[in-house]
């Protein structure tokens, strides 16, 4: 039992909860990326990777550099499956322009499945050549050039993404959404002019010309089968001929007087 006067000693770590002095949980800043240059290729992001021994890039930029070939190598990258993949060869003394800087650098060229944001990884040497600062907390990425130093906040890189140019996304969902209204406002455009509009086909002729040419090719043969379709409720089908055979698409509103 403790005493109505006795004194307990706490903890660092109790003591700092108590007072409040733990540091405020920061969100994950994700990744540092930056923009650069290599010959004639322009490519708004390439990684920067401390966990990363080398720089890596893909076959694909070597070749749109046409200029530069790689020196044959026999280094293997063994993947979180366990299996292994061979570097097509090394490329040295590479020029990367970042900003108003020039670096040189080494890159080992894999042949990959590239995705739009990592088509290089700037590993530890390039990070070290540059003598890049990474403050995480304020989500800034330093690099450095003798006297001179250029920031990168990876928290206005997120706010303003690249626009993708050349690609095109879908949702299907969503298309057949937006198929339905406009056939439904096809259907009412179609009524307030007073023609006959089929679903898939563009409107051909008025109401009354459609109804002629019924009775027309009407020689006592049975009309054909139709797979009528589901109207909006704005619309009804209505039999025409003397078996009432065909239809014809009306305003629900109307009655036969």
């Amino acid at each position: 039992m403790w005493g109505e006067k006795e004194n307990v000693v706490l903890t660092e770590e109790c003591s700092a909860i108590i007072q409040k002095k733990l540091p405020q949980k920061m969100k994950d800043p994700w990744s540092f990326q930056i923009p650069y240059i290599i010959g004639d290729i322009t490519i708004e992001k390439a990684l920067c990777d401390l966990g990363a021994s080398i720089n890596l890039m893909s076959l694909n930029i070597m070749r749109g550099m046409r200029s530069e070939e790689a020196k044959p190598t026999r280094i293997a990258f063994q993947l979180a499956d366990r299996t292994f993949k061979f570097s097509h060869g090394v490329v040295e003394d590479l020029l990367v322009k970042v900003g108003e800087f020039i670096f040189p650098a080494d890159f080992v060229v894999l042949d990959m499945e590239e995705e739009a944001n990592t088509l290089i990884i700037l590993g530890r040497p390039f990070l070290a050549t540059t003598g890049a600062i990474i403050d995480v907390q304020k989500g800034e990425l330093v690099l450095r050039l003798h006297e001179k130093k250029m920031v990168f906040n990876v928290f206005k890189a997120i706010s303003y993404p690249k626009k993708a140019i050349g690609e095109c996304m879908m949702v299907d969902t969503i298309e057949q959404i937006v198929q339905g209204v406009l056939e439904e406002e096809q259907y009412e455009r179609s009524m307030e002019l007073g023609q006959q509009a089929p679903r898939e086909e563009p409107p051909q002729g008025t109401m009354e010309s459609s109804i002629m040419t019924t009775h027309t090719d009407n020689n006592g043969e049975e009309a054909p089968k139709l797979e009528l379709k589901t109207l909006p409720l704005r619309l009804k089908y209505a039999y025409l001929g003397d078996n009432s055979t065909y239809p014809v698409i009306i305003n629900s509103s109307l009655s036969k007087e």
